[in-house]
């Protein structure tokens, strides 16, 4: 499974852009990759991705270039191949 994160993001995640992650056998939600990525990736202020057991305002998510909100946001049911982005839509000014 392939994960790009933009928008700034990528400065939490020690200028990471592209995290490849591997589900195995195993299904994952949206929520629980979130999650996994907040514990095992993330480097920092984690309040600027996450808010509860889902992403803050502000972060658009695409799954297979579909926005997350048609899809279940963090119910949805990855698959192996599938295409995950992060984008943060707060920039500073």
């Amino acid at each position: 499974m392939y994960h790009a994160i933009s928008g700034g993001l990528e400065l939490l995640f020690e200028n990471q852009k592209h995290l490849e992650l591997d589900l195995g056998d195993s299904t994952m939600t949206m929520g629980q990759l979130i999650d996994h990525i907040k514990r095992n990736h993330l480097k920092e202020k984690e309040e600027m991705f996450v808010s509860g057991a889902s992403v803050r305002p502000g972060i658009i998510v695409l799954v297979n270039d579909t926005d997350w909100e048609l899809l279940e946001t963090t119910n949805y049911k990855l698959e192996d191949k599938d295409s995950v982005a992060f984008i943060s839509t707060l920039h500073g000014g």
